[in-house]
């Protein structure tokens, strides 16, 4: 059986493996807080951290980032990474995110720290961002009035 994926035929959300469906919510639709939290695997099998925060775009309503926490002690310290979200795969067996790019690639990333996040908005910075995870942007398959911020409503 399949599922239709609620964010459109392009593929923009994450995915979802493994065999776990169970009561009430989930996997295909979670509250972002169960999310946090969870572990992140690179495609060379390392766990490189885990996700911190969930990034909503608000004028599309679209998951955008997931943020990785790696390192660091108690939260002191690591070293964040944004994550497109449709660059994560949920595996719901091992209960953990899985990402397709090598444990290095992700620790070559400089990221931010807590006090200096980027300009998540930019639409320049989040065309690399997604570049570097070999990722089309969520935002491309969007609506021109919704990518150029106009307000649609009672149009």
């Amino acid at each position: 059986m399949s599922t239709l994926n609620p964010q459109g035929a392009s593929g923009s959300g994450a995915q979802i493996v493994g065999g776990g469906v169970g009561e009430g919510p989930g996997p295909d639709v979670m509250a972002a807080a169960t999310l946090d939290g969870n572990k992140v695997m690179t495609s060379d099998g390392e766990h490189v951290g885990k996700i911190s925060d969930i990034m909503l775009d608000v004028r599309t309503g679209r998951v955008a980032y997931a943020v990785l926490s790696e390192g660091g002690f108690l939260g002191m310290g690591s070293t964040l990474h944004a994550i497109p979200w449709n660059a994560l795969t949920l595996d719901t067996a091992e209960k953990c995110f899985r990402v397709d790019i090598a444990a290095q690639r992700i620790k070559d990333d400089p990221g931010f720290d807590k006090d200096h996040w980027p300009s998540m908005a930019d639409t320049a910075w989040g065309t690399q961002m997604h570049e570097y995870y070999n990722r089309q942007p969520y935002w491309s398959d969007a609506p021109l009035a919704i990518r150029e911020g106009r307000d649609t409503r009672g149009v």
